[in-house]
């Protein structure tokens, strides 16, 4: 079966969600997808001093306007499920989150298990495990970012039938892009990074981020990479059927063959 995939880099402009969802909704105008893959947080933007700097731009997964409301009614344009990278407030809490919006509105949410360097300063650790979501009979993972630096993450999406793992990004080391073809091969699943580009400060830290976002076949072969700069939306179709194939020879399947008394 095609199933169109498309994933989106840009740079997100810190304390101006309206911003982002204005720049959002012109990348994607007249684009026809099954799936969109945005980075992480980005309605936000990613340095912010204390929680009490980033709440005001935060909101609750379930918010009836701002960001996630703009991004379910863009999805009724793109005809297809929109993952993005988003703050998420949940009470007086913040997570590092990731939501899969249709028309009809949220249908999964995942909150970011692996926090990196200072995010743990800003973010509580996720909570409700690892997210599979169906869309059109095919299956979808979320992880956000530096949840790929732990194998555990994207095996845990496959072993839960993840046929897609979508993975919003703002990625600052240059291992991901390399690391997730080898993601891609010891699962048979297809993954979509969606990184973010340019550069952000804060006093005296700044980051530089690394664009590069890619989407990866069963096999890890790159099916499209960006450059580490560019602003753009790029469209491909896949057959998620690729990804129910765990066969590595005649006599091997990549998951029937796993020893799990071995691994404890």
């Amino acid at each position: 079966m095609a199933f169109q995939i498309a994933v989106l880099q840009f740079q997100p402009h810190r304390k101006n969600v309206q911003e982002n969802i204005r720049e959002i909704k012109s990348l994607l105008k007249g684009c026809q997808a099954d799936l969109v893959v945005l980075p992480e947080l980005s309605n936000t933007g990613y340095l912010y001093e204390t929680t009490d700097e980033l709440r005001p731009y935060a909101e609750p997964r379930d918010a009836r306007d701002g960001f996630l409301s703009a991004l379910s009614d863009l999805a009724s344009d793109t005809g297809g499920v929109i993952v993005t990278g988003y703050a998420e407030l949940a009470d007086s809490i913040l997570f590092n989150s990731a939501a899969a919006l249709s028309s009809e509105g949220l249908l999964a949410n995942y909150r970011k298990i692996h926090l990196y360097a200072d995010e743990k300063s800003l973010f509580t650790s996720g909570d409700h495990g690892f997210t599979v979501f169906e869309w059109k009979g095919v299956k979808i993972g979320m992880m956000i970012c530096f949840d790929w630096i732990f194998p555990e993450s994207a095996r845990t999406l496959a072993l839960h039938g993840a046929q897609i793992i979508a993975h919003p990004a703002n990625l600052v080391l240059p291992y991901c892009q390399d690391a997730m073809i080898t993601r891609s091969i010891e699962n048979h699943v297809f993954t979509v990074t969606a990184n973010r580009t340019g550069m952000e400060r804060l006093g005296d830290k700044a980051l530089i981020f690394t664009g590069v976002s890619q989407i990866t076949n069963p096999q890890g072969k790159i099916l499209f990479r960006m450059s580490e700069s560019k602003t753009a939306v790029h469209l491909l179709s896949i057959d998620p059927e690729e990804a129910q194939d765990k066969r590595i020879s005649e006599r091997n399947d990549l998951f029937q063959d796993r020893q799990t008394p071995f691994y404890a």
